[in-house]
């Protein structure tokens, strides 16, 4: 299987159970790999024969910009769900992180790998 990847997405949303975590918007950064069958586009040469990461930024900037999520695990698991059902892809692995979440950490998050049958 081949993969489209999208590395450091970084998107302001509401995130996190703490109440000073529910006032103020946080920097999430979001990386996928997506699942794919790159032949198409490969011998055509042209978009319509892979998925439209461009789009596929577009929606999760409008969809994680606008979220209140409380659990990264959730915000996660609703971003699969979107790449998979709205841009058709058979496997996504999404990893959200919140950087600066502990002071002595660069970063901490989740991983999910789902298809579509995670969401039936």
């Amino acid at each position: 299987m081949d993969k489209i990847f999208v590395r450091e997405l970084r998107i302001e949303t509401i995130i996190g159970f703490w109440e000073w975590e529910r006032r103020i918007k946080q920097v999430v950064s979001i990386d996928l790999e997506i699942g794919t069958d790159a032949r198409v586009a490969a011998a055509s040469d042209a978009i319509a024969g892979t998925l439209n990461y461009e789009q596929l930024a577009k929606r999760l900037n409008e969809f994680v910009g606008e979220a209140q999520y409380q659990m990264v695990e959730a915000l996660a698991t609703a971003i699969g769900k979107i790449v998979v059902q709205e841009f058709k892809a058979p496997w996504v692995k999404v990893s959200v992180a919140k950087p600066g979440a502990i002071p002595a950490a660069r970063e901490v998050g989740i991983v999910i790998e789902r298809t579509p049958g995670d969401y039936a």
